[in-house]
């Protein structure tokens, strides 16, 4: 199962979120807003991994994030079969802003 860290804030997670509903059998959503725990698992995988080297270098969070099973580490849902925020098809911040989710 691909674990995806991310917020309901982000719009750019909400995107991944809505691709995933109904396909609990593959991809875990956390939430890491939601409890500590959550924040603390991807708090030290942010702080571990060189995937987010670039991310934080920017000052970006570094979300949507995906674990793959073996334990591989991305930034881009695209490595996991999802489009990614910004593509043809979506819609823009200000649609998000707006009460547009999943676009």
């Amino acid at each position: 199962m691909i674990k995806i860290y991310g917020m309901p804030t982000c719009p750019y997670c909400d995107f991944v979120h809505e691709q995933i509903k109904g396909r609990e059998d593959e991809f875990e959503y956390i939430n890491i807003g939601e409890n500590i725990s959550n924040m603390s698992a991807f708090t030290r995988l942010r702080d571990t991994s060189p995937v987010f080297d670039y991310c934080k270098q920017i000052g970006d969070v570094g979300i949507p994030a995906f674990v793959l099973e073996d334990g591989t580490v991305t930034i881009e849902p695209s490595d996991v079969g999802l489009i990614e925020y910004g593509s043809q098809i979506v819609c823009s911040i200000e649609d998000h802003k707006n009460g547009r989710k999943g676009c």
